[in-house]
């Protein structure tokens, strides 16, 4: 068979790729991710016996959507890092300033309370267990993250599966926050952030792995 030949039959019946495929791809495996965490939250852990007046609490709030913001700042990075040759974007810089704010908060509750209070401010009743059930949570929207990553073209795989594993960490962290019993900013600060960045690094080490083309 003649390369012109070859080359025809492979373009027989080709047709464009739709330009919201890869957006459906996103909303569909992200969204599946996130209800396998919440799902897998409710499951293991279960939502705390005293959410309804925790929810009329400032830090119960604060708790839930900083993750958020970290998760929806990562999105986009997340997709740009999916393709060849897109710039990061303004999200690491973002991303930054929602860290200094959670370490900033801490380090100011700190400073506010006395010098024999700050260890059970910073430890609470959970810190062993903390930062791994957030890694747990996020597994399902890691694998999810992964999976649509794949599915696309990204030529910076350790980038992409770490922004992968970030984003899914923090998705998880704002899940976990409906089980979570702890309200000090610097455990919040410590721990959550422990919790997001373990999926962030296990994403790294297997972005080149299991994103290459």
């Amino acid at each position: 068979m003649k390369t012109e030949e070859f080359i025809n039959m492979l373009a027989t019946g080709a047709a464009p790729v739709s330009s919201a495929a890869a957006a459906s791809r996103f909303a569909w495996g992200l969204g599946c991710g996130l209800m396998g965490a919440i799902l897998l939250m409710a499951l293991v852990f279960g939502v705390r016996n005293d959410i309804a007046q925790a929810a009329m609490l400032p830090m119960f709030w604060a708790k839930v959507l900083v993750p958020a913001m970290g998760a929806l700042t990562a999105l986009p990075l997340t997709i740009r890092l999916s393709y060849p040759g897109r710039p990061s974007g303004p999200a690491p810089l973002v991303l930054a300033a929602l860290l200094l704010f959670a370490w900033g908060s801490a380090g100011a509750a700190l400073l506010n309370e006395p010098p024999a209070e700050r260890a059970e401010m910073i430890f609470g009743a959970t810190w062993k267990t903390c930062a791994f059930n957030i890694a747990l949570l996020a597994l399902p929207l890691l694998g999810a993250a992964f999976w649509v990553i794949k599915g696309l073209a990204p030529t910076r795989p350790a980038w992409a599966g770490a922004s992968a594993g970030l984003l899914a960490g923090a998705g998880a962290a704002s899940a976990y926050a409906l089980h979570c019993p702890e309200m000090a900013a610097p455990f919040l600060g410590i721990w959550y952030v422990l919790g997001i960045a373990v999926p962030a690094v296990f994403g790294a080490v297997l972005g080149p792995r299991l994103l290459r083309w």
